[in-house]
């Protein structure tokens, strides 16, 4: 599992911030749980937030570059990508990812990155903070934006 080196981590001190949890609808099971863990770590930070669903992973950098350029300063990109039989699965993923990575280049925001990209169901169930899960990536995901918003406030401080 990757998750085996990360780091203990205590909650962010986020007051004042607000952050954008940005989600895609397919898969979910999983996309509900990575929501979830996100929650639990905004909710822990005294950030504001609120969550919009997207209908896939492909729109993901779109949708989180406008709240960014409405005047959020974090957002938490979260979708789940099922490898299937043709080559969709590398075009939105290698799309989702450049794209989200642009967003946080162009607006100098933070994007905490929960996109999931998987070979089956199983191991986005394992990844998605359920009960029995090893790994919670939405929290993740929400935990890093957090940790780079506050530390972007105070350098620009």
């Amino acid at each position: 599992m990757s998750g085996h080196g990360a780091p203990e981590t205590q909650p962010v001190d986020a007051s004042g911030l607000t952050v954008v949890i940005v989600a895609g609808m397919w898969h979910d099971v999983i996309s509900d749980g990575l929501i979830a863990g996100a929650e639990r770590v905004l909710a822990a930070s005294g950030a504001s937030w609120r969550v919009e669903r997207v209908a896939g992973s492909f729109e993901l950098p779109v949708v989180s570059k406008a709240v960014l350029d409405a005047g959020a300063d974090a957002v938490v990109a979260l979708g789940v990508i099922i490898r299937g039989g043709t080559p969709h699965f590398e075009y939105v993923s290698a799309a989702a990812t450049d794209g989200l990575t642009r967003v946080a280049l162009d607006t100098g925001k933070p994007v905490g990155f929960g996109l999931l990209t998987l070979d089956d169901e199983q191991q986005g169930i394992d990844r998605a903070g359920l009960p029995g899960s090893k790994e919670d990536k939405g929290a993740e995901a929400a935990d890093a934006a957090l940790r780079t918003a506050a530390l972007l406030r105070d350098v620009r401080a």
